[in-house]
């Protein structure tokens, strides 16, 4: 005798559903995950801050990176479609599943970022950004007369 719970028997049903409840969201087809979030590698040197994003499926032309003062933003849209089932001649697609919207990333950092300076690079769905620090004016004391 088989013993299964009544859950055992609703996955037997359902087997999608309960597989991936409370799984982040990932485009059916695609491996991919719905756009929302960028992540980022963020690692600083004596000059700058250097900034690693991953951007898949994402075009060049479709990412923007804005600098105000120390705060940097990132944010791109994504157009994609997939085919479930390849047409063959005389066919109709029976299943066409697309997918698009968009993900921003904003952080700041602790020093200004010198803007006219920033060079971004965009390669195999990672964005590389070189943010070189503003240079600070020197302080002196002010002698009080």
């Amino acid at each position: 005798m088989n013993a299964l719970t009544p859950f055992e028997r609703l996955d037997d049903m359902f087997p999608d559903m309960f597989r991936r409840f409370m799984r982040p969201m990932k485009a059916a087809g695609l491996g991919a995950e719905l756009p929302g979030e960028i992540r980022l590698d963020l690692s600083e040197t004596d000059k700058s801050y250097e900034v690693s994003a991953e951007l898949p499926g994402v075009k060049k032309e479709d990412i923007h990176v804005t600098i105000d003062g120390h705060y940097v933003s990132i944010s791109a849209e994504v157009k994609r479609e997939s085919e479930e089932e390849k047409k063959k001649k005389g066919e109709r697609t029976v299943v066409k599943e697309l997918f698009c919207g968009s993900a921003s990333r904003g952080f700041s950092l602790p020093l200004e970022v010198d803007e006219k300076a920033a060079v971004a690079k965009f390669d195999n769905g990672v964005l590389k950004l070189s943010l070189p620090k503003k240079q600070q004016a020197n302080s002196r004391a002010v002698p009080i007369q």
